[in-house]
């Protein structure tokens, strides 16, 4: 291998990692970190991926899917990642900045994406920049962790001591603002469910029992389902239509509205604060949650008001409950919506890939808060993730697992 430099940055929620890039882009050098002046830098990011599908847009042509007929973005994230980093290794780039390659990607994705960065080492100058510690690619030479926008070299990544932050909740769930009339055992139930886009089939004889307040984890490959199987649950996919699909106990096309649906889940994906960019404050924020609006337009009660400081305390900041959303950092931001998806106690909870671009610290105390719903509430969860959370406590997990004819679902119970 050549004395090439691999850089592993770790990156916090509350680093500047935007003014990293750029200076890198700009400048082929940071602070401390080796120079890479005169090499070409490509950036591999989702940030780039935004770029492309503008550009696919604008000038309706495709840049790194040419051999493909399908849009950039029409894929899923998973499959825009792979089809980005072929492209950069196809190029002359002597030097990679990797912005969170992991995230997204089932594990089969990931270690094959690994054995190709590993073996493209020798010639391709690396910098990773990683939040979550299992990430690291294995030839990484040196280290470093962006504090806001200062770097700080450490001599090997467990020597980080970010990474020796751990997170738990003490304190117990507040109450629900009403209680549930929802009292059947069987909350969702899927019979024989298949679903088809033109000729190629997705899910094939789907069989899957939610009953209520259990905690399940949804996972399975890029492309197996999982995105599909949620649109149905939350009333934006019509393929549930004429099949024996159960939401609530009433069956899918019986005369429920989207809205009867919707009132009864709690959603979170991490695309979903995007929508949130008005000056609002945190404690606001998690009002607004009671009535499932984007942003406070309704005097909130004594009681709403109550609760929320319930909640902010629950998460030790009740002393930034007049801080504006937009100032949070990344990992405050998500913990505040996943709260926000929780605070009226929903029937059904589903949180889409929650810890994605998290670093470890946030990521633990997400899980931790998760968990405590599982355990103090009748909510019923359903987790989705390509990453195994190791202190995610479900009961169940449903597998999918693709295959030609569709993809088809185990059940198991932990």
């Amino acid at each position: 291998m050549k004395n090439n430099h691999h850089w592993g940055i770790y990156i916090t929620n509350t680093s500047n990692k935007k003014k990293l890039i750029h200076e890198f882009l700009i400048n082929s050098s940071y602070q401390n970190i080796a120079s890479y002046i005169g090499n070409k830098i490509a950036l591999f990011s989702k940030i780039t991926i935004a770029q492309l599908i503008e550009d696919e847009d604008r000038y309706d042509s495709k840049t790194i899917a040419k051999e493909n007929s399908q849009p950039l973005k029409s894929m899923s994230s998973g499959e825009q990642k792979k089809a980005l980093l072929k492209h950069l290794l196809s190029t002359d780039n002597k030097v990679i900045i990797l912005d969170n390659v992991f995230d997204n990607l089932d594990i089969e994705s990931q270690k094959k994406i690994k054995k190709t960065l590993t073996e493209k080492a020798d010639k391709i100058s690396f910098i990773q920049l990683i939040s979550r510690k299992e990430d690291k690619l294995p030839f990484l030479t040196h280290f470093a962790v962006l504090e806001n926008e200062t770097l700080k070299t450490y001599s090997s990544l467990s020597s980080i001591p970010f990474f020796k932050n751990k997170n738990t909740l003490t304190g117990v769930i507040p109450p629900p603002i009403n209680d549930s009339n929802y009292t059947e055992q069987v909350l969702i139930k899927l019979n024989n469910i298949t679903v088809s886009f033109g000729e190629k089939t997705v899910l094939k004889n789907i069989n899957w029992q939610i009953d209520r307040g259990s905690f399940w984890e949804l996972i399975g490959a890029n492309g197996s389902g999982k995105t599909t199987i949620l649109s149905m649950l939350t009333g934006e996919n019509p393929k549930g239509y004429g099949q024996d699909l159960y939401i609530f106990g009433k069956k899918k096309g019986s005369g429920e509205s989207i809205w009867d649906i919707k009132k009864r889940i709690g959603y979170f994906t991490p695309s979903m604060t995007d929508k949130f960019k008005g000056n609002h404050t945190i404690e606001n924020m998690l009002i607004s949650g009671f009535n499932d609006s984007i942003g406070l337009y309704v005097k909130p009660t004594d009681v709403q008001k109550q609760l929320a400081k319930q909640w902010l305390k629950l998460l030790q900041m009740e002393n930034l409950k007049d801080t504006l959303f937009k100032e949070l950092s990344m990992g405050q931001k998500r913990v505040i919506m996943t709260t926000r998806a929780m605070v009226k106690h929903p029937e059904l909870l589903i949180l889409d890939e929650p810890t994605t671009g998290l670093d470890d610290f946030s990521a633990s105390l997400l899980v931790s808060l998760v968990n405590k719903m599982a355990q103090e509430s009748q909510t019923t969860i359903l987790f989705v993730s390509h990453r195994k959370e190791n202190n995610l406590t479900p009961q169940y997990q449903y597998l999918l697992t693709p295959s030609t004819a569709g993809s088809t679902g185990t059940i198991t119970r932990l």
